[in-house]
């Protein structure tokens, strides 16, 4: 057990470096797609297939327990026939952890948000269409800082969605936890919305992701606030705004990595927000200051670059530890 253990968490820091190093080459996306892709894919067919509008709400909520128990199944059967053929080959972790690897998004997030930030300096308009590649809500609407605050924003929750919520599920349970995490993120962000087509059908893919990201939330936010201190930023304003704004978030996860980053930036984050007609009347994060700025951006960047480099070394760390005893 303890071997099965440390042999994980090897795979989780070396998936998470050779993501860091080269990420998931644009020519083979090309070619092939993303799991990330093949995932929706099967979760739009699905939904297609089992979820009807005629349907009474009951049976539509039952509809989507099916289809996120299916999605699952099906990850794990490929995550576990992907395991066991790279660990009959010599060095199998090596092209395991580099399968691995294709279910982080350190190095793509961190280009997403850094293109908001130079998008920026060139004008609103430019820094509107790129962060609007990355979050839900209506660009039009925002004014610089809004369009700093919503890229901290989806750093700080994808640091916990994207990095280190796949890596957690690594550890635990390999390449098949990690394919499992991923489809049941995707089901939440495809059709886990209160929608009136997706509140019963996907009632169970919310509160699946809801679940699985409880541990991984809350290390993120420690993360950060070690990012935070390894930064010049703070890392007791950090821990604080967690503890005291993280559950004014509507999310029961989303609100501990993004309060961290405020505190840790002295920023307010969240607040209201339009998606499309719809008005979302969030808490605000934090108590500093509404006025974000690409340099603010920028800082941000810096503190998830040394909180993800952080959590590979304690990864390794603890693999390195626990394989000499």
């Amino acid at each position: 057990m303890l071997a099965a253990l440390a042999d994980n968490l090897a795979l989780a820091a070396l998936g998470l470096s050779i993501e860091a190093a080269i990420g998931y080459p644009p020519r083979l996306f090309a070619a092939i797609g993303h799991p990330v892709t093949w995932i929706g894919a099967l979760i739009a067919a699905l939904d297609r297939s089992l979820n009807h509008d005629g349907a009474p709400p009951l049976l539509r909520r039952l509809a989507g327990v099916v289809a996120i128990l299916a999605v699952v199944a099906i990850a794990f059967a490929i995550g576990w026939l992907l395991q066991a053929a790279c660990l009959a080959l010599p060095f199998g972790i090596v092209p395991l952890a580099v399968l691995t690897s294709s279910l982080y998004a350190q190095r793509s997030l961190y280009s997403h948000v850094k293109e908001v930030a130079d998008e920026l300096d060139h004008s609103l308009e430019r820094g509107r269409a790129s962060v609007g590649k990355i979050v839900g809500r209506d660009v039009a609407r925002l004014d610089e800082a809004g369009v700093s605050r919503a890229a901290i924003e989806s750093l700080a929750e994808n640091f916990s969605d994207g990095v280190i919520g796949p890596a957690l599920a690594t550890i635990l349970f390999g390449l098949p936890g990690a394919l499992i995490y991923k489809a049941s993120n995707t089901a939440d962000s495809m059709i886990g919305h209160r929608t009136m087509r997706h509140e019963a059908f996907g009632w169970a893919s919310a509160r699946l992701d809801d679940l699985l990201n409880l541990p991984a939330a809350r290390l993120s936010a420690a993360l950060v606030a070690t990012g935070a201190a390894m930064t010049g930023a703070s890392p007791r304003a950090a821990v604080s705004t967690c503890l005291r704004d993280s559950r004014a978030h509507a999310s029961p996860n989303a609100g501990w990595p993004e309060a961290a980053m405020a505190g840790a930036l002295d920023l307010r984050l969240g607040g209201p927000r339009a998606y499309g007609a719809h008005e979302v009347q969030g808490a605000w994060l934090g108590s500093g200051r509404t006025a974000a700025t690409p340099t603010d951006i920028r800082r941000a960047l810096r503190i998830f670059r040394c909180a993800a480099a952080t959590a590979i070394c304690a990864f390794a760390g603890a693999a390195l530890t626990m394989l000499s005893n």
